[in-house]
């Protein structure tokens, strides 16, 4: 099991999604991917774990896309 779950990640108060986390942490994981490739390096973990630790620590964010009327 991954550590901190979802729903502690989550920010209620400003109504986000956990869908949308997952696409976020899923993006951050492409990234840290690329960038450990571009630099010759290999990842200590998984991306994706890597990805949910940078959410947790505060060093990676998301916003909720605006939603649509109509």
């Amino acid at each position: 099991m991954i550590y901190p779950s979802i729903s502690e990640l989550v920010n209620k108060d400003k109504k986000q999604c956990r869908y949308s986390l997952v696409i976020a942490v899923a993006k951050r994981a492409r990234e840290l991917e690329k960038q450990a490739e571009n630099n010759g390096e290999m990842l200590e973990g998984r991306a994706v774990s890597a990805a949910i630790e940078s959410f947790a620590s505060g060093e990676a964010s998301y916003e909720e896309p605006p939603k649509e009327n109509g």
